[in-house]
């Protein structure tokens, strides 16, 4: 049995956030189920091809939304049946504001403390 590597730079914590993802024009929602400093953990019922770079509105409740840029980095089904799929996402954050970054780190940092 193969043991497992934990390649995480950053230690995550649960929250859900809702999200709005921008493929192409087309708005996806969904909400985070972990965040971290360099990435977030998404469920939405569309999935992300991987390696795709998508821009994503993080929506802290009671926040103003946060901007990111980020890449696909694994994607698997969730769901009981066919007609009901709902997707689990990693994005590593690419490129995010200088003030976006400092508000979300903010963020993470307290929610990590509790």
């Amino acid at each position: 049995m193969e043991s497992f590597v934990e390649k995480r730079k950053h230690p995550r914590t649960e929250v859900r956030w809702p999200i709005k993802v921008d493929k192409h024009g087309e708005i996806i929602e969904g909400e985070t189920r972990n965040i971290a400093a360099d990435g977030i953990s998404i469920c939405c019922d569309e999935p992300l091809p991987l390696n795709e770079i998508v821009s994503i509105s993080i929506e802290p409740l009671g926040q103003q939304p946060i901007e990111v840029y980020g890449k696909v980095v694994w994607s698997d089904v969730y769901g009981i049946d066919d007609k009901n799929k709902t997707y689990g996402i990693g994005i590593c954050f690419v490129q995010i504001s200088k003030q976006d970054r400092s508000r979300y780190g903010d963020l993470v940092s307290v929610l990590m403390a509790q």
